[in-house]
Order: structure tokens, then sequence, then C-alpha cells
């Protein structure tokens, strides 16, 4: 076999192969055992049919059409690795002369991964935001563990902002009570925002038995979109009463005895979400700033298919989770399918841009991953896919991805050596000397491969 490589441009290769037809043997005497089992000859029995009876019959270039098809794929690998290329996705192949008994020809063209220069990365400087907690902060974290631990007591007064109140529901639509519009014994926290708009301003001022008519734009169940005539009956009226904040209370609700003490483990703890939040925003932003200094190729059908892949998984696994299609979801984002499709694709050209960039420092660096380092991403990612490490374990060598992880943790170590020679700086002009963690880079270098769909949870949440 000969082959030759033609650079159509940096990231698309054209290989020319020249197979002698002596190397078609076994892939011809494989045709004819394939088209063997396949057929029946009057006069010999199944699977004993000579050659040139196949040939008669079924036409020789039945056998040489099943040879090349079972060939060409051991041919182009063939070429692939004397070329030393880095191949992306499938081939297109174009059978180019085929000689019977003389020669196969063929090309296959192919997108390969760019040569990337690896800029100096050294002179990266960016501003995160100060790790500051303020007072106003620790109080809002202990008066939200003080609301965990509220009782409610049953009142004979009207109710009013804040209260508890049971409700009974009953939804119309054109005059008529909808089947999946009737609920009985409902607890609502006035002003909690979690039921119909519309509901809080009803409620408010009714004693137990008092009833009251609105209208709302239903948010679900078979008339979701449809504005409805809800009639809203309350049934109980509970004040919500909150402990007194002292020692007591610290008591109760942690293993503190003082309230000054479970202030203290608030502020701890706010430091630390805040650090890491920081450690986060670096890594973000220092990556940001390496993809604007290197030049990147970006191959067309490899952005198309990441194009494509992002917006079916959106559509048919995040949204359809949520219960909204891609109508609904841009509605709620305020957007155009052009915008959306603009952005879809600049995600896509930023994330093949991080893995092309963050590889190819793996390879320069020669970063390896080893057991432990893996299993400690493993266990990560089981925690925030809600399995437990066996399962999240399990499912990633059934499914072949091993090697996904593998280069999830590789690229974290990358961008932490990245962010290890840049100069971080927090907005009151401090040094941020960052903790060397790897794993959180690889979820930071992940997430700027992926498309979610958090945005619209956080706007469908804020509208139900």
């Amino acid at each position: 076999m000969k082959s030759a490589v033609e650079t159509l441009n940096p990231t698309r290769v054209r290989l020319s192969i020249e197979v002698p037809f002596e190397e078609l043997k076994d892939s011809l005497d494989a045709a004819y055992k394939k088209i063997n089992q396949q057929v029946t000859v009057k006069g010999f029995r199944k699977g004993k049919i000579p050659a040139r009876v196949i040939d008669q019959r079924f036409g020789r270039g039945a056998v040489l059409e099943e040879a090349v098809n079972d060939a060409l794929p051991k041919f182009y690998t063939e070429a692939v690795n004397e070329g030393e290329l880095n191949v992306l996705g499938q081939p297109e192949v174009d059978i180019t002369e085929l000689k019977d008994g003389e020669l196969l020809a063929f090309t296959a063209e192919v997108d390969v991964r760019p040569e990337i220069e690896i800029p100096d990365y050294s002179g990266i400087e960016v501003t995160v935001d100060a790790l500051e907690v303020t007072d106003e902060e620790v109080e809002k974290a202990v008066q939200q563990l003080r609301e965990r631990f509220a009782s409610t007591n049953p009142v004979e007064r009207a109710a009013a902002e804040g209260d508890v109140v049971t409700i009974d529901l009953e939804a119309k639509v054109d005059g008529e009570v909808l089947e999946d519009g009737v609920a009985a014994g409902v607890s609502y926290t006035i002003g909690s925002g979690e039921l119909l708009d519309g509901i809080d301003e009803a409620v408010t001022g009714l004693e137990a038995g008092g009833e009251a008519t609105f209208t709302s734009q239903l948010k679900g169940g078979s008339a979701e979109g449809k504005d409805a005539e809800v009639t809203v009956k309350v049934t109980a009226v509970a004040a919500r009463e909150l402990p007194e904040l002292d020692d007591d209370f610290a008591q109760m609700a942690s293993e503190f005895d003082t309230l000054e003490e479970l202030k203290a483990d608030s502020r701890k703890r706010l430091e630390t979400t805040k650090q890491y939040d920081q450690a986060t925003q670096a890594q973000e932003r220092v990556l940001e700033e390496l993809l604007k200094l290197a030049e990147v190729p970006i191959p067309e059908k490899l952005l198309a298919d990441e194009v494509q892949t992002r917006k079916h998984n959106l559509e048919h696994h995040q949204l359809g989770q949520m219960g909204l299609d891609l109508e609904k979801y841009l509605e709620i984002q305020g957007k155009t399918l052009e915008e959306f499709e603009n952005e879809t694709s600049e995600q896509a050209i930023k994330g093949i841009k991080t893995q092309f960039i963050l590889d190819e420092l793996v390879n320069k660096e020669k970063l390896n991953v080893n057991q432990e380092e893996l299993t400690e991403h493993l266990m990560r990612r089981a925690a925030s896919s809600g399995m437990s490490p066996d399962q999240f374990a399990q499912a990633v060598v059934e499914g072949g991805q091993v090697p996904m992880l593998v280069g999830e943790v590789a690229r974290g170590k990358a961008l932490a050596v990245v962010v290890e020679a840049a100069k971080v700086v927090d907005t009151n002009g401090e040094i941020v000397n960052l903790e060397d963690d790897e794993d959180e880079a690889a979820e930071t270098a992940e997430a700027a491969t992926e498309a979610k769909a958090d945005d619209a949870k956080a706007e469908e949440k804020s509208e139900a």
C-alpha cells in the first residue's frame, strides 16, 4: 500500500491511497464467504458454492463491492497511522480507481487537529472579587437558619404576608373546571411566590372561610399557558413564629453553645464558599485570556457537528426534563432563534478551542493522570450527578467514557499550570494566592466545553 497526504487547510487533509490487488485477498475471501452464507444455488450445499459460480450468478462486481467495503477501513487506518495524523470524525471517501486483479485507489478527506503554538502565558494578569464577608452577609445566613426553625400557630385573624395559609383551589378555563385544576388542603406561605401569579394579593386579608377569585396564567398541566379563572378558599391561617436569636437557639440549631460561636462558624463557611468562587473566577478569567492569546483554526465540520449536538442535547434532554420546548425556552430567555444559534456557535467554538489548547498543553508539559487523581475526580462527578461512586464508575466503564474522564483531569492539570503562572489580584489590588486544586480546574475547563440550560432552570423557577 502507498499513501500520500495533501494538506487542504490547517484543519483538513486529503489522503490518496493505492492498494495492490493482492493485498485485497483476505477481504475477497471474506466477501465470497459472506455471500456464500446469504444465497442459495441449486446443486450446491449452502456455504459450498464455488467462487466462479458466484461470479457467474451474482456478478464479480458484487463481490468486489463487498471486499472493498471490508478493506477500506483497514487501509484508511494504516494511512492515518503512517501519516501520523490526529484525525477528527469520519472521513469522506471516494474510490478513484478499481481495476480487477490490478489496483484499488481511493481518497479520504478528513478533519485533523490543527497544529497549535502555545503562546507565552506567563504575562497573563486577571482581577477577581476580593475575599470579603460582611456582617450583613453573616446576619443573613443566621436569619436563613432561623427561618428553618420557625414554628406555626393557628390564628383567628386575616392572613398577612409571611403567614402560612391552608387553601383549596379551583381553576376554570372558558368557564369549564379543569380535571387537573382542583386541589385541596394546599399549604402556602404568603409572599413565597411558589404558586400562581396573583395568589398573594388574593389571599392577603382573608380569614379562615374566606374566598377570592383572580385571573392567572397557568404554568403547567393540561391548560399550560392559558389564562384561568382561579377561585381560592382559605381554610386555615397560621402565623410563623421565629425563635429568639440567643444562645438557646444556637444550641438547638447547631453544635455550638453560644450565638457568637454560631455566627463565627457562619462567617467561616461564607469565607470558604467565597474562596471557592474566587478560585473558579480566577480559572475562568485566566482561561479567557489564554484563549485570546492563542490562534486556533476551527474545523468546519467539527464545529457544525458540535453545534448540532449542543442543540439536540438542549432540546431533547435538558429542556425536556423541565417540560419546556425550544420556543418556550427562547421566550423565557428573551432571545430570537438567530441569537440563540449565534450564541450556541460561539459556545461551541470556545469549547473546541479550550479542548485543543489544553490538550496541546498536556502534551507539551507531559502531564499524566494517576489513579488517585482519576478516582478523586470520579467521586466528585458522581456526587454532582446524584449517583453513588460505584454506580457512576460502572456507568463510565460500560459507556467507554474512562478516556473522557482522564482527558478532563489532564486538561484541569494543564489549566492549573497556566493559572499558577498568571498574576491574580483582587479588586483591592491584593495578590491572590490560589490553592493548587487541579480537580476544580478540571471542572472549570470542562464547563467551557459544554452547553447547559442552567439559565432556563433559573428563569423557570422565578416564573413558577
